[in-house]
This record gives structure tokens, sequence and C-alpha cells, in this order.
């Protein structure tokens, strides 16, 4: 913008603003969030699978969703929600949490939802070995969150993930669910 002495600055938000680094303990806390939630679904006869979105502080949970049913998973559900919520500079600032590592659409999702880091505790191949082959409630795709992401070079999305004391928790909690459903599989 031009003035009468000079060029002022124009402060214009930049689609990617720096995100802070995240400690362990705030990774522990994050996935703590999306686990409280996991554990209610399971409570209710839901299937185990949560999120939480995290603000840029690292510190604040500003959202939390649970899968609704094999077409309406946690993380995809609540990245739709935050998008028409916050905006994309904003986004980019937070963290998506997740108890598993997010499928292809909700990897994808959260792409276009514009936030900037997915963080998740136990693996697509654990999740594979814990509901077994055929598992009718779930069909798990052999696709990586990082796999998802390597096509899109546009958007530096940072993952951390799989956590190995986590997983082993949300592993342990989510049994109780698939120890029922194992059985009528194949």
């Amino acid at each position: 913008m031009e003035t009468e002495r000079g060029t002022a600055a124009v402060l214009v938000p930049t689609l990617f603003p720096e995100r802070k680094p995240m400690t362990p303990a705030q990774i522990a806390a994050g996935i703590q969030a999306a686990l409280i939630v996991q554990r209610r679904a399971v409570t209710f006869g839901k299937r185990p699978f949560a999120a939480a979105l995290v603000g840029p502080d690292n510190d604040t949970v500003l959202l939390t969703h649970q899968s609704v049913d094999q077409v309406n998973h946690a993380e995809s559900e609540l990245a739709r929600l935050a998008y028409k919520h916050y905006t994309k500079e904003f986004l980019w600032q937070c963290t998506l949490f997740s108890t598993w590592e997010p499928c292809g659409m909700c990897t994808a999702t959260a792409y276009w939802a514009h936030i900037g880091r997915i963080v998740f505790a136990a693996s697509n191949d654990q999740l594979y070995e814990l509901t077994g082959p055929g598992n009718k409630e779930n069909f798990t795709m052999d696709w990586h969150t990082r796999d998802v992401l390597k096509g899109c070079p546009q958007k530096d999305i940072e993952v951390i993930g799989p956590l190995e004391n986590e997983g082993k928790a949300v592993m342990e909690e989510s049994d109780i669910y698939w120890s029922r459903t194992r059985s009528n599989s194949g």
C-alpha cells in the first residue's frame, strides 16, 4: 500500500504460518484427549476411533469427535467441522490427534482442511493385526498417512506416529471392542 511518506507494510497472513514444536508431554496429552473420547464411544457400543483437534499453543483442545460408522470417521468428521469454524491459517498451526492412524479418506480430509500436523498413537498395521483378516467391522486398507501425503508436495504436513507407549494403550483398550468382532469375521 502506497502512502505519501513511502511504502507502508501491510500485514497479510501467510497461508503457512510457523507451527510451534511439540513437547513429548503435549503429544501424550493430545493422545489422552482423543483416548477419553474413544473410551466413551466404546462404552456406548461405538467403534474405537477418536480424534481431538489441539490449537496452536499445543495445549488447548478445540474439538473432539468419535467414529460414527464405517463412512463417517472421527478424523474426517472432525476436520470438516474444524474447517467450518476456523481459518486455514489458524488450522495450519493446529494438530489433529488420533487414537489410530488416519485412513486415506481421513488423511485427505485433513489435507483439504489445511490442518498442519497429524499425530496418531497406533498404526494401520497394528489395527489390521488387532481386528483380524476379513473383519466385517473394519476393512483395513494397506495405506498409510505418510504414503497418502507423499503425493501432496504443496503442503508440508507434519506427521508424528505411531507412538510406542500410547499405541500399546490404544491397542489394549481397543481390544475390548475388537475382541467381540473378530469371532464374527471371515
